[in-house]
């Protein structure tokens, strides 16, 4: 557990995605051309906004990831070294290209629809995990989710587990059944509604309902499950109850990457040595910000001189 008195560490073992993002008043019904009002690129993939998002907050942190060797993943290490994320650990694939994701957003509600193209993502290795022990074990926090092969997350947990290091796993996107031993070793299952219903194949419409497929996810293993519900917050379920934090009402933007800035806030505040609760409600104050803003990691507030945790 960590203080003020020095900044929390985090490493995070994911995916690493250019956005290519396209505006319009709404998005495209099944066959239809629609005319967009703008384009903009960014960086994202859900490991690397936890990442920056930790950063951001004042967090050291490690990135365990996978580029293409093309401009897409050059770009890429130059911005982890703008961020100040020890990249150390990010290789390059001389086979495949860097993770894109081409995104639609609907400028009137900031809903969005996203199609990831995971590239050298897909190509992390056992290797590439073996070799950045030391960034797992000497961190306070290390985040998973599944956007890299889910045998690299197990591995990477492992070694956590191992040197008594608290493991938070993102199961985004969702991609079918996961093995039984990620539930184990995780410490903080956070899913969102449609991944918690995905691995349930429970009903999620009401907070109830959502408590009830919480716990089911709950009894496979980890030590609590935070279920986000975007505008409606989110939802802590653990041995001793649930409690549902509420997210302040916002006029949403842009929603992508909001959940990846969730989780990245959460796991800093963990790591810093707040309870989950308290994690939770720093996180949902965050991630509501990040809404206001067109774009992903660009959209995330930098707190690096007033971190929430200190």
């Amino acid at each position: 557990m960590t203080t003020s008195a020095r900044r929390p560490r985090i490493c995070v073992v994911g995916s690493s995605i250019i956005d290519l993002v396209s505006y319009a008043p709404r998005l495209p019904k099944l066959g239809e051309t629609l005319l967009g009002t703008r384009f903009d690129t960014g960086f994202g993939g859900k490991g690397a906004n936890q990442a920056v998002m930790a950063a951001l907050l004042g967090a050291d942190v490690h990135m365990i990831s996978k580029v293409g060797d093309d401009t897409f993943g050059r770009d890429y290490l130059a911005n982890f070294a703008d961020v100040g994320i020890d990249a150390s650990a990010v290789s390059q694939s001389n086979t495949a290209s860097t993770g894109v994701a081409p995104i639609w957003v609907d400028e009137s509600t900031g809903a969005n629809s996203i199609i990831v193209v995971l590239g050298a993502n897909d190509e992390l290795s056992l290797t590439d995990v073996a070799a950045a022990t030391d960034a797992i074990t000497s961190a306070d926090v290390v985040i998973g989710q599944w956007e890299v092969p889910i045998e690299c997350v197990i591995a990477a947990f492992r070694i956590a587990r191992g040197s008594q290091v608290r493991t938070v796993f993102n199961p985004a996107p969702a991609r079918g059944a996961l093995p039984a031993e990620i539930y184990e070793l995780t410490d903080v299952f956070c899913p969102n509604e449609s991944e918690a219903e995905s691995l349930t194949s429970m009903s999620v419409a009401t907070l109830a309902e959502v408590e009830l497929a919480a716990r089911t996810l709950l009894a496979r293993g980890p030590s609590s499950v935070v279920v986000t519900l975007g505008e409606r917050g989110a939802l802590v379920v653990d041995a001793t109850g649930a409690v549902h934090h509420t997210a302040p009402a916002v006029h949403a933007v842009d929603t992508t990457g909001a959940g990846d800035a969730f989780v990245g806030a959460f796991a800093t505040m963990l790591a810093a040595g707040r309870s989950v609760s308290e994690a939770v409600g720093v996180a949902i104050d965050l991630a509501s910000q990040t809404v206001l803003r067109p774009g992903t990691q660009k959209s995330y507030p930098n707190l690096r001189a007033t971190p929430p945790w200190a």
